[in-house]
């Protein structure tokens, strides 16, 4: 989501959490009382909102694969992955993303490796990288970020602003192609940049969580992008049959998001490789050590 509106919310809930503090003392409740009441209630309401989420993927029908199945110990470390995940991203960093990002490093990248460019999800902005872009940066990568906006907006309409990033990049490191990573509706993204631009100067396409056939989850946000996300969308389906891919593209996604579910039938692509992980939820992904491993893995296979 953009930064701005990130901002309005959060100063919103503190106004809230004000006002709800003013009265408790009025009421006989001592200052650090109603702190206390009012930092539990932003952070149970977190939490609800991250159960709630893996309550309605274990609600659908689902089947984890033997070999990706983890144990209850694996699960808590995942639930609280995701819960550190969706405090960071949108109360830490995507509101202030260029405090905490600022500009891309883009120097002349001849002798180095194939630029990267990331390209957020749903509700977010590219400071979703954060944690991603500098552990990709210390393994000898370029890498580069892109906004997607407006929030809600048509998902064929970020197309246009991909490319003039994709422009901005090649400029700016002297490459002559690029390496497309999205996660979640950012696969999307690339795809619909793709069927419009071409892939002349895309190396590969590496989508992260990117609900390709639809998720169940989508029926409950917001947006015209949302509502292409749905499972079975006409957008989908036309999506599907104007694909553009380049050689090499691959899906990887997790047998335990809780944002794309039915997991492995949402995240399949035609003419794409397919890597299962697990362990790992959807915002999950922006912290996740496992996550990163398999990414570096893939981007460093021919």
């Amino acid at each position: 989501m953009a930064a701005r509106q990130l901002r309005w919310l959060l100063g919103g809930e503190l106004l809230f959490y004000t006002l709800l503090g003013g009265w408790l003392v009025s009421s006989g409740s001592t200052p650090l009382q109603a702190f206390g009441l009012g930092l539990a209630g932003a952070l149970g309401m977190r939490l609800y909102f991250v159960l709630l989420s893996f309550g309605l993927m274990l609600g659908g029908e689902r089947s984890v694969p033997t070999s990706l199945r983890i144990g209850p110990l694996q699960a808590l470390r995942m639930v609280l992955e995701e819960y550190a995940a969706l405090i960071l991203l949108f109360t830490v960093v995507q509101p202030f993303e260029k405090f905490w990002l600022g500009p891309d490093r883009l120097g002349h990248c001849a002798a180095r490796r194939t630029p990267l460019l990331l390209i957020h999800g749903y509700q977010c902005n590219r400071g979703f990288w954060f944690w991603l872009r500098r552990k990709l940066e210390a393994a000898g990568w370029t890498v580069a970020t892109h906004n997607l906006e407006p929030v809600f907006a048509d998902i064929d309409g970020y197309a246009d602003g991909i490319a003039r990033r994709i422009d901005e990049v090649l400029t700016a490191t002297g490459a002559a192609q690029l390496i497309l990573v999205g996660h979640s509706m950012g696969g999307l993204a690339i795809r619909a940049y793709l069927q419009r631009h071409g892939k002349a100067r895309v190396a590969r396409l590496i989508t992260l969580g990117t609900p390709h056939r639809g998720t169940r989850l989508a029926r409950l946000g917001p947006g015209s992008n949302a509502r292409q996300m749905r499972l079975g969308s006409s957008w989908l389906s036309e999506l599907a049959a104007r694909d553009v891919l380049p050689q090499g593209s691959m899906s990887i996604y997790s047998g335990h998001d809780n944002y794309v579910y039915p997991q492995e039938a949402a995240t399949r692509l035609d003419g794409a490789a397919h890597v299962a992980i697990s362990g790992v939820s959807h915002l999950g992904m922006a912290i996740s050590p496992r996550l990163l491993g398999k990414l570096r893995e893939v981007l460093e296979s021919p």
